[in-house]
């Protein structure tokens, strides 16, 4: 029994420690537990066109990000083609990339544009993003390759 036990915990011990690698890297905006879009459920945004709180019951990884869904339906969609939902420049601000910025995001700012999710800060933010969406999407998408892989305290 006493090795059976210990069996259990020294495998628990290593399943925590490997978690820590799974978490994403620095091109990607997650929380300190390594969750993305603030907990929001990336299906949502799509099919409700609205922002929706996701739950720690119905979760998927993907590129190293935990995403939450609001039911299992949303996260069995999302793991069928989790590209078509995952937001654009990591989950960061979209409005921050064009100026090669990282700004964390609340979630509740977005918009899908031609089939692409895209975050901003908040909503504040969003009113200054959507004054001109394709002069900032290809500002932003030419900043991306250029910060993509770095720190957002290093921009």
């Amino acid at each position: 029994m006493r090795k059976l036990f210990n069996l259990k915990t020294l495998l628990a011990i290593f399943s925590i420690s490997l978690s820590s690698f799974v978490f994403a890297g620095v091109d990607t905006e997650t929380d300190a537990n390594g969750v993305i879009l603030a907990g929001h459920d990336a299906v949502a945004y799509f099919t409700q066109n609205k922002a929706v709180e996701g739950s720690a019951e119905y979760t998927a990884v993907h590129n190293g990000a935990i995403y939450r869904f609001s039911s299992a339906k949303n996260r069995d969609t999302f793991t069928k083609n989790p590209e078509k939902y995952e937001p654009m420049y990591g989950g960061f601000c979209a409005y921050g990339a064009t100026f090669g910025k990282k700004f964390e995001i609340d979630g509740k700012a977005f918009e899908v544009v031609d089939g692409k999710l895209y975050v901003n800060k908040n909503l504040q933010v969003y009113e200054a993003w959507r004054k001109d969406v394709p002069k900032h999407i290809g500002e932003a998408d030419e900043q991306w390759p250029e910060i993509k892989l770095t720190a957002a305290s290093d921009l």
